[in-house]
């Protein structure tokens, strides 16, 4: 019950305290310490001060005083942006009431830093409007907003901040390179690859056994059932089809956000890229796709949604140095790929990439992209799996071609 009450107080009285600046609460500590300090000194001077302080206090709730009637509106134009590129802003202030409002000042954060706007005086139905530029030199996602409204008096002491939107994302996606279509030919049987597992219904037939209950009659060899019941005169005598299992392609683009495989920042930078390259070429030929690392699986619906989720990709020490254990972590959830591509930093050595592919089927094919910022473009063949160094973003087309061949 105590404890019941205690919050009802502390909900009831934190708004208030809240129009407080750190000015207010430094005159407020100033008016109280004089005034105590007059009346158990006796010191005229002292009580002086803290009324003094105490009165200006009250006066400036003058300025708090009012109703503001704003309609705010926050637009991205694009939403969407590749690192370098131009993003602006452009807030919309309306006075959506029936009287006039006085000035104000707008605050508005715009990822780690704020921008401030000085509203002037509005008509009913009047309409101000500021822009404003959206730092776009990493990836990321940049939150705008929310956009609030500041009332004080002018000597900072008292302030009242009212919200008037939500926070709006700005995307700013890794820089990609085109590939060629189909991932350059590394995944060429888009309808389905014939495997050793033999099963009762497909498409690549294999052989015909004798029927057993439950098999499914549409599966019957009419033609060899026949002969076989002339023969044997036994009605019961059927032939059934086998098939060969096929499996539609399926490809994995596993990228490592462990610190301990990448040598800087820039390099991790350069991986996303490469890895996210990859994949929307991939969800462009149409081919089943899966997008992990240690820590997400990317939506890959569409090469948008892949980019926007790309953009949370973040470099972390947290993360485990064994790169069999991160990846099995990663995949254990995902069907078995036909095509894995492995994307990681210049730390992670080839004994990695051997113990990452021993994961997978046999019949799986592993490429790792090694990336080393300015190395030279080269692609080599490491115990069954092709490394492939890039040294840029350019260089990427030029490997996933060779590594087609």
């Amino acid at each position: 019950m105590a404890s019941a009450v205690i919050g009802f107080v502390g909900n009831s009285v934190r708004p208030r305290l809240e129009i407080l600046s750190s000015g207010g609460w430094i005159a407020l500590a100033l008016a109280a310490a004089t005034l105590t300090g007059g009346f158990i000194l006796g010191w005229q001077e002292l009580t002086f001060v803290g009324l003094t302080v105490l009165v200006g206090l009250v006066f400036c709730t003058v300025f708090l005083i009012g109703r503001t009637t704003y309609n705010v509106a926050i637009e991205l134009s694009p939403s969407r942006v590749v690192v370098g590129e131009r993003a602006l802003g452009r807030l919309v202030v309306t006075n959506s009431g029936t009287r006039p409002v006085l000035a104000a000042r707008m605050e508005l954060p715009v990822g780690a830093g704020r921008a401030e706007f000085s509203i002037p005086a509005l008509k009913p139905e009047q309409e101000h409007d500021e822009l404003f530029a959206v730092p776009t030199n990493r990836r990321a996602i940049i939150a705008t907003g929310p956009a609030v409204s500041v009332r004080g008096d002018q000597l900072g002491l008292l302030r009242r901040v009212v919200r008037w939107t939500d926070p709006v994302d700005l995307f700013v996606h890794p820089v990609t390179t085109p590939l060629a279509p189909s991932a350059a030919g590394l995944v060429r049987d888009l309808e389905g690859q014939v495997t050793k597992k033999i099963t009762n219904s497909d498409l690549s037939f294999h052989a015909l056994r004798g029927y057993e209950p439950g098999d499914d009659r549409r599966y019957v060899h009419w033609r060899t059932s026949a002969r076989l019941i002339q023969q044997t005169g036994d009605p019961m005598n059927l032939m059934v089809r086998q098939f060969e299992e096929t499996r539609r392609s399926q490809l994995t683009v596993l990228q490592s956000e462990s610190s301990a495989f990448y040598d800087s920042e820039d390099e991790f930078e350069l991986a996303v890229s490469v890895a996210t390259s990859l994949a929307a070429q991939v969800i462009r030929d149409g081919t089943a796709l899966n997008v992990v690392s240690e820590s997400r699986r990317l939506h890959t619906y569409s090469a948008s949604a892949m980019l926007d989720d790309s953009c949370r990709m973040e470099l972390s020490i947290k993360l485990g140095k064994d790169a069999r254990e991160c990846a099995r972590v990663a995949t254990k959830r995902l069907p078995p790929p036909s095509v894995l591509f492995i994307v990681a930093g210049s730390k992670m050595t080839a004994s990695d990439y051997r113990q990452i592919g021993t994961l997978f089927p046999a019949d799986t094919t592993v490429i790792a992209f090694r990336v080393e910022l300015g190395a030279e473009a080269t692609l080599r063949q490491v115990a069954g799996v092709k490394v492939a160094v890039v040294g840029a973003l350019r260089d990427l087309p030029k490997v996933v071609a060779r590594a087609a061949g």
